[in-house]
This record gives structure tokens, sequence and C-alpha cells, in this order.
């Protein structure tokens, strides 16, 4: 299957030709020409039985290729055998290296999402708050005190009553109106208002009754499905509030701006039918001047991409934000090969037709340094599209100055995160995709220490360790705890205080989170890790392998905040983080650092 993807070519950029192995391509959804369908039906098999799993080392050998889905994979030594009477997932928690568990708070009311969630620090009359969201479900606590966390606020959509599949987001309820939920946000300090601004993403959402993962529900073979959801009414783009406090009738709205490119007046566009595109995906990078960057497809034709349940592939847009209540669109780039009329070169990549892959990005360009204060390059991660490095330093002419294809690993996500906080003082960036299978059922997703001393010539130099188990616990690989195990995202871009120079703390789905030391980028290695109990009985079935997904680092306080799928955690080390604060911080968070 490998050497087919590597060197089957495409002989013309139009589907229903023939490709030069002699194989038939077939158009997958002949209904909606932005479904890409140029390099036919590609979708890997299911790896057999018996050519992955525990080796006889005690290391864990991972299938080459798999198919998207996220259902168990039993076997021999795994957690199913391991965890039988806690439904496969380990139930003990570890600690290990110099870091100390300050609190831990669980339960539903401590996971609005069981699958993930954004976080936010804002600072208020002497009180710090940690906002904790994802969509409809959101949270306030007021976590001055870290040993007495305390709720303020807690939003949902529990109210609507919906049938299977339903998308309660189109109706009103007592927290949200329709079109509305909490999107995924940056928060900054603002100069000219003097005070936080909150640009909020508002985009299609990826998890839908209309497509799934299964062949025939997919949007390759589900026509119906793919209209229906073009046809939805929702709002696409990002929303711009001043904050006054830090509960939900605190927000002052500035701003509505549709990322929809067919839309005559972006700016507070009314939701009166179907937007085109993606919407602002994740979480935008601004750091309160004037400049922001987002990922988003701004049409319907921005859509090669292979994932089965999602319809658009992101590239990015710069906006002007010297006054946050006008946001004004400057520069929009992607790269050739995500648009549908780009389909020559969009079956030049390995993945195409494979139906499982992301291509483009999800989050926004990664920034070592703002463009106002002279910074030049952005670094695209765009998912099967690999790495782009582009030069920002005028936002509105955007271009690319180098690119890096990775090495392929499907399925799961490839390139999403990008960490940029060791660029200025080494030259090396951090690149990563995370894992959707559980039980390692596919390729392991690899932090790519990549070398981009010389912008113009990205290079992957190495790779950080693999989590390795903690002494004391009964397996010999993650791989055999149950759940997910992979990197997820190293934090925030921007955070209260100054960052440490060569430690990044990654959350890490079962393996709770890792700390890497990074100072020597030669010889890293892992010098702590706390890893959370991987089965609770409030935990439903089906997010019991979606562990430790976020984690978010006061550094100020030197407190280290932990998010699974049970709840909340504060960590701190004397050592690693510095000593800890576990009350009221020393002054507002007020200014954006790298």
């Amino acid at each position: 299957m490998r050497h087919f993807l590597r060197h089957a070519l495409i002989t013309s950029g139009v589907a229903g030709l023939v490709l030069a192995s002699g194989t038939a391509v077939r158009a997958a959804a002949p209904d909606d020409p932005n479904i890409p369908s140029v390099c036919g039906d590609r979708r890997p098999a299911d790896p057999q039985a018996g050519t992955y799993g525990m080796q006889l080392d005690g290391t864990f050998r991972h299938p080459s290729l798999t198919p998207a889905g996220e259902e168990r994979f039993s076997f021999p030594g795994g957690a199913q055998d391991l965890f039988g009477k806690t439904k496969g997932y380990d139930p003990k928690s570890y600690l290990e290296g110099p870091i100390k568990l300050e609190a831990a708070y669980r339960g539903a009311e401590f996971t609005p999402d069981y699958f993930h969630s954004w976080q936010n620090i804002v600072d208020f009359d002497g009180r710090r708050y940690l906002f904790q969201y994802d969509r409809s479900e959101g949270r306030v606590y007021d976590v001055t005190d870290v040993k007495k966390v305390k709720i303020v606020e807690s939003l949902s959509r529990n109210d609507i009553k919906a049938e299977y599949g339903e998308n309660v987001e189109l109706k009103d309820g007592k927290d949200w109106k329709a079109h509305d939920y909490w999107g995924a946000a940056t928060i900054q300090w603002n100069a000219k208002l003097g005070a936080y601004v909150m640009v909020q993403s508002f985009e299609q959402k990826r998890q839908v009754g209309e497509l799934g993962d299964s062949v025939e529900h997919s949007k390759f073979h589900n026509a119906e499905g793919v209209k229906k959801l073009r046809e939805t009414t929702s709002f696409k783009g990002f929303k711009v509030y001043r904050l006054n406090g830090p509960r939900k009738k605190d927000w002052k709205l500035l701003a509505t701006v549709t990322t929809d490119g067919s839309a005559a007046n972006p700016l507070n566009a009314p939701v009166d039918g179907p937007q085109q595109g993606s919407g602002s995906l994740d979480v935008p990078y601004w750091t309160g001047g004037k400049y922001m960057f987002v990922a988003a497809a701004p049409l319907d034709t921005w859509s090669n991409t292979e994932v089965p349940t999602y319809l658009y592939s992101a590239g990015y847009q710069a906006y002007d934000m010297s006054d946050p209540a006008k946001p004004k669109k400057i520069g929009e780039w992607h790269r050739k090969g995500q648009v549908a009329d780009e389909s020559a070169a969009y079956a030049k990549n390995p993945r195409c037709g494979n139906q499982t892959s992301w291509m483009g990005a999800r989050m926004p360009l990664s920034v070592p340094k703002p463009v106002e204060e002279g910074g030049k390059y952005g670094f695209a991660a765009l998912g099967g599209y690999g790495l782009s490095v582009l030069d920002i330093s005028n936002p509105a002419r955007m271009t690319e100055v180098a690119h890096l294809d990775l090495p392929m690993s499907v399925g799961g996500t490839e390139a999403d995160n990008v960490d940029v906080s060791q660029f200025e003082k080494t030259g090396m960036i951090y690149v990563s995709g995370y894992p959707l299978g559980e039980d390692c059922h596919e390729p392991y997703k690899d932090i790519f220490q990549i070398d981009v001393r010389d912008p113009a010539k990205p290079r992957i130099v190495g790779a950080l360790p693999r989590p390795e188990p903690a002494a004391a616990a009964p397996f010999g690989d993650y791989c055999q705890r149950g759940g997910s195990f992979g990197p997820k995202r190293s934090g925030y871009y921007t955070s209260p205080g100054e960052p440490r120079q060569g430690l990044l703390p990654y959350a890490f789905y079962n393996a709770g989170v890792q700390f890497f030391d990074t100072r020597d980028p030669k010889h890293p290695k892992i010098v702590a890790q706390f890893v959370p109990a991987g089965f609770a009985k409030g935990v439903p079935d089906y997010a019991l392998g979606n562990q430790t997904h976020g984690t978010y680092v006061e550094w100020d306080r030197k407190i280290a905040w932990v998010f699974t799928n049970d709840g909340i955690y504060a960590i701190s080390s004397k050592k690693l983080l510095g000593t800890p604060n576990l009350g009221k911080p020393a002054k507002p968070f007020r200014t954006s650092v790298r």
C-alpha cells in the first residue's frame, strides 16, 4: 500500500482519468464538485492482526498505516488483558520526577467537555480566574487560591431538547442564543482600550450528525449528508469582545466578522443563510497589537482534504486589529493543492485518496515574535500538507519561503502543533500531530525537532524521546494502558509570566503531562511526568480513552494546570518551574509574553 501511494502518478488534474499504473480513478462524490476525488478510493485497509503489538523486548510495534476510526483494538498483553475489571483502562495515577500534586478537582463540573477544552487566564479586582470551555459548555473558576478553587459560572445547552445528531447550536437556550457559543479564544490586554479583549473563533462543527468515519457515512459516499451540511445556517468567522469582568454578562460585543470570502460586507454581516467555508478554526493568533492571524477556509472550494467528516482545507487570513471594533482583512494565503481546481498539485501528495488524513491548518500561524516588534516569520502546520515557513513581515503579502514534507503518519492527525518558544534562543521549533485512535492502533506521533536557524532550509534533526511508564506502573509501554497515546499540545503561545527556557510541558493523553528538558537540543530528555488515573466511574465509556488533553502553565505563579476527561489538576515543581505561589498573584496578567 505505501509503495502504491508513493509512486502512483496522475496524468491530469481531472477526476475520472487513469493512474499511470492503470488503476481507474472514480469520482467518489459526483454530486458535489468540492469533494476531492482525483485520486479515487485509496482508503487504507485495517492492519493485519499480528503485524503490530508488544514485542519480546517489551517495546510496542505500531501499525504503519491505518484508516480513520476511533474503535478499540485488543492485542495480547494490552490494556483489555491487564485492566479487565475497569473496562480496559488503568485506574491508577503516577507521579515521577521533581513535581508535586497541589490539588485535584474531579467530576462533571470540572469537565465541560470529555474530549477537549480551551483555557484562558484573566485577572479582575485582585482575583485570578481560569476559563475552561468548548463551544456551548463553559466554566469560569476563581483560582486565586489554588487549594480552594471555586466555580463562579457554568454555561451549557443541556436545557435544549433535540433528536440524536441534531445541532442544538441552531436553537435558543437559557445560556446561549441560536448560532452562539464560546468559541476557542485568545484574550489579550489591549492598550488602546485599557481592557482585556477576547477574540473567539466560530467554525463549522467538526463532529456532526450528517457525516461519520464509516465508509458509507463519510463525505465521499454520503451526498445527502454533505448537501444538508452545506445548507445549514450558521455563523462562520470570529467575534471580538471587551471583557469588563470574568462572567459572560461582562462581555461587551465589539465586532462580528465572517470569514466567508463571498460576503459583500464581512463586518457585522447578518446570519440569515448558509455561509461558505470553515469559519475561524481553533485559537486566533493575536497579542493585543496591530496584526492577527487566523486559520480559515474562506470558500467551499478550499476543500482538498481527505478527512471523512470535514469539508474544508484551511489556510490563513491576516487582519488589521488597530481598532478591535473594526477588524479588517488585509491578507490571505494557502498552499497550492488545497483548493478544488488545484487537483494536479493535490494528486502529488501521497495521502491523496486515502479518505483519512486531515489536510490543511487547524491552528493559526505560530509566530515567535509579533510583526509589530520586528518579527518576520510564521510557521504553518498544515496537517498532511506538512510544514511551511512564511514571511509575514508584510501581512498583506504573506509568502512561503520554505516547505518541509513530514514523514507520513496515517491515521491520526499530522502537523498540528508548532511550539516556537525555543526558536529565538536555539533556532529550534517542535512540530507534532496527535493520535485519534485508541490502543496505539496507528503510527506513533513523533514530536519533531526542526532546525530553522536558516528559515529557508528547515530540516528535521531529531525527535523528543518517547515517554516511558513510571517504575511503579504494571506495564512496560503506554500502549498497554488503554486510551490514546501521543502528544496533544504544549500549552498556549501566551500566558502570565516568563516561560522557562529549555522546558516543554506536553499533554500526552494516557501518558498525562510529560516535561521535556531541551536545554541541550542534541540530547533532549524527559525530566518529570504526572499521569492521572485512566479510569473513573463518572466518565462515560465512549470518552474513557481521551485522557489528558490539555495543559496551561501560569509561569508567574509557577503552577501547571492539567486538563483531563475527569477534571482538573494543579501541579508544581520548585526545580522545574520555580517556587510556587498558591495564592494571589503578585501583579495582574496584563501583557503577553512569548
